[in-house]
């Protein structure tokens, strides 16, 4: 099953751990280094499958070249509950028995279910700096979860598309309120526009009038996901907040939320895809032909690639770096690549992601080219 993944970009290496003590199993995938070394989050969840694995690896090779950074699609995974009272040592085991390929062919992010609490253990374990990108403030990390730079980015991205249409300042529906959808939220609020609907894994709030961001965030901070509990006047259906009436919609959850049995639901013209892989292929072709724009996934939320490709510059510096100066980064990098992403889409005739990908191949098989010892 594995081999049917792979292709002429990769993956180049599928790493699997089986830890039988500690009741764990993961796995580390290179996909294609042309471009530099193995850069990506990883992950940590019961339902992990090296097949997902695989394919977050090429979201990370296609988003590493759309935004032009010198490193390559690597992604990690670890089948486990993050909130098992041993996680420290699932982590701890994890990065031991990974020690052979970090952090000279791979460093870990942090994704889903690791924290930057977890990034430090990562790098004491393996005791150097150098093999975990996302800890804390206080260890000389760059902690872009708490800055909320990929959320930040997304909304940079989507309201460059939303200029683009003559949708700034109009309503925008964001799936999942965790680090990025916050983020995006509160950004979005900040550049003029009215949020209408966001989600938890606990529930859905909605109104099209527009809802107070920083009400929303005050709440999730003090209790959590369960905060949508405390706005019974806005509580709809869970899942509907993809079909809000809204012009643009973020999905910043998880995958797949929109495929071909529901894509024609939604009330946007502007999908903005905060999470990996929100869109399945199908209803992104769908969604084009019905005049709705995609941002794709590795454009959209490439802030986070930005801060950990700073950080990653970091790593043995004994100077902090500026928040700020990250942010300026990825509001010019991520304007600038939607609008050529865009451009491009609209000149060819394919979709967005189409676009983004084929402007990502270009560089990346020139790189595969000279190090194949070929000319162009």
């Amino acid at each position: 099953m594995f081999f049917d993944l792979t292709d002429d970009w990769g993956p180049e290496k599928v790493v699997t751990i089986h830890d039988r003590r500690l009741g764990y199993q993961g796995a580390l995938v290179l996909d294609n280094t042309a471009r530099g070394m193995g850069k990506g989050g990883t992950r940590m969840s019961p339902t992990v499958q090296v097949e997902d694995v695989m394919r977050l690896a090429r979201v990370m090779t296609w988003k590493w070249a759309a935004v032009d950074l010198f490193y390559g699609g690597a992604k990690a995974g670890i089948r486990a509950d993050p909130t098992r009272p041993d996680k420290e040592a699932v982590v701890r085991s994890f990065a031991r028995r990974l020690s052979d390929h970090v952090p000279h062919e791979y460093v870990f992010g942090l994704d889903m279910g690791l924290t930057e609490n977890d990034a430090a253990v990562i790098n004491d374990e393996l005791g150097t700096r150098g093999a975990a990108v996302g800890t804390p403030y206080e260890l000389g990390g760059v902690p872009y979860d708490q800055l909320g730079i990929t959320g930040f980015g997304v909304a940079e991205a989507a309201d460059e598309a939303a200029r683009r249409l003559g949708l700034q300042g109009t309503r925008v529906a964001i799936q999942g309120f965790g680090a990025v959808g916050q983020a995006a939220a509160q950004r979005m609020d900040a550049l003029g526009y009215s949020v209408v609907a966001v989600s938890t894994a606990e529930g859905s709030l909605a109104d099209v009038k527009g809802m107070d961001v920083a009400t929303l965030v005050e709440h999730r901070r003090r209790v959590g996901d369960g905060f949508i509990s405390d706005f019974p006047e806005y509580l709809v259906p869970h899942g509907s907040e993809l079909f809000t009436e809204a012009e643009i919609l973020i999905p910043a959850a998880v995958e797949n939320v929109l495929d071909s049995s529901n894509v024609d639901r939604i009330r946007a013209v502007l999908v903005v895809e905060a999470a990996n892989l929100p869109v399945e292929t199908h209803a992104q072709q769908m969604l084009f032909e019905q005049g709705v724009t995609v941002v794709p996934d590795f454009l959209a939320n490439a802030g986070g690639v930005i801060g950990a490709a700073y950080a990653m510059d970091a790593r043995h510096s004994p100077f902090r770096l500026d928040p700020e100066a990250i942010f300026e980064k990825v509001r010019e990098k991520l304007r600038t690549n939607v609008a050529a992403c865009l451009d491009m889409s609209q000149e060819s005739g394919i979709t967005p992601h189409e676009a983004g990908r084929t402007a990502a191949r270009g560089r990346i098989l020139s790189a595969m080219r000279i190090r194949d010892g070929k000319s162009e």
